[in-house]
């Protein structure tokens, strides 16, 4: 029989306080969303503010153009303000671009696409980015009322900032177009708008376009999403609709616009990169289905061999020649839209 060492091992007993630390900790981050959803909005603020950077130099002079910054449209201090950029010595009221930014429901703010708005009000448009209470500091449908309300202050201070309340286009990226679908579905089908609960303040008729880069219209394919990415979907959902098994509520389901758009749905720029996970089971397949509805469709794809391969809201990164393009692109049907 072999000898037991005659050393004594050093202990593996964990003191109860670690322990206990460490259970707490555990539950934490299984029975609430905000440990996981904050750390994922740094990670999404450093790539938000390197993508910044990377626009700035394509950016127009600021003194072409005039500008109303934190402009207060609700009651929520910084979560309801906006920013509007419009050509200086506009004579007249302008065509107007609102643009909703994205991160994942859970993060962003309208200075992540200062820039680019400010390129589009150069080509002649009053353009206004806005910001929204992001989850888990309030849940759905929190952001789509303030948006809708927002675009209700634009209305009621058009004279003010330049803007043609007759001649409004809603724009997102990511998650911004997801919201940027709900408030045109809102828009175009009272049948919608009374399954949510609000009550648009655009007419069909005053809402000329949308634009849709990178986003989200069928939420009930993130549950079964592979990898970290699928991982943080779920986490950021969970957040922003305020139930771990968001997928049955009613706001899992009313998120997916897919089901929902009509054919009054308005005419549609939609585009997604060719390295974009989401581009093919959601940018696609919702192009895929206006079109079905005989609504007007520019959309615009890259076959998957593409070079270079354009990653998740590749518009904004402009030192992409196809970004430049799909910018281009984008002021073309901005002009043919708003008359």
């Amino acid at each position: 029989m072999a000898k037991k060492p005659w050393f004594r091992r050093p202990s593996r007993v964990i003191p109860a306080g670690a322990l206990a630390l460490g259970v707490i900790a555990a539950l934490v981050w299984t029975l609430s969303p905000w440990p996981a959803s904050l750390l994922i909005r740094a990670m999404f603020e450093k790539g938000a503010d390197d993508t910044v950077k990377e626009m700035l130099p394509y950016a127009p002079d600021a003194a072409l153009l005039d500008e109303h910054l934190d402009v207060q449209y609700g009651t929520s201090g910084a979560d309801t303000t906006l920013d509007v950029f419009t050509p200086n010595a506009t004579v007249g009221p302008l065509a107007t671009v609102v643009w909703i930014h994205g991160g994942a429901w859970i993060s962003g703010d309208k200075d992540n696409v200062r820039p680019y708005v400010q390129i589009l009000a150069s080509r002649g448009y009053t353009t206004v980015s806005l910001n929204y209470t992001v989850g888990p500091e309030a849940t759905y449908p929190t952001a789509l009322t303030q948006l809708n309300d927002a675009l209700g202050f634009l209305v009621a201070h058009a004279d003010e900032y330049n803007i043609d309340p007759d001649r409004i286009i809603i724009a997102g990226d990511s998650a911004g177009s997801n919201l940027t679908s709900q408030l045109a579905t809102l828009t175009t089908s009272p049948a919608y708008a009374s399954t949510v609960g609000i009550e648009p303040v655009l007419t069909k008729n005053q809402l000329r376009a949308v634009i849709l880069n990178c986003g989200i219209y069928d939420v009930s394919e993130i549950p079964n999403a592979p990898g970290i990415g699928g991982w943080g979907f779920r986490i950021a959902l969970w957040a922003y609709l305020g139930e771990k098994d968001w997928s049955n509520t009613p706001g899992g389901e009313e998120m997916s616009t897919l089901d929902y758009v009509t054919a009054d749905f308005p005419e549609t720029w939609i585009s997604g990169g060719n390295d974009d996970p989401l581009t093919p089971g959601q940018s696609e397949k919702l192009a895929a289905r206006l079109t079905d509805l005989g609504v007007p469709v520019t959309s615009v794809f890259y076959p998957k061999d593409h070079e270079p391969a354009l990653p998740h809201e590749y518009q904004f990164h402009l030192d992409f020649a196809d970004a430049r393009e799909a910018l281009e692109q984008t002021v073309a049907f901005l002009d043919r839209v708003s008359g």
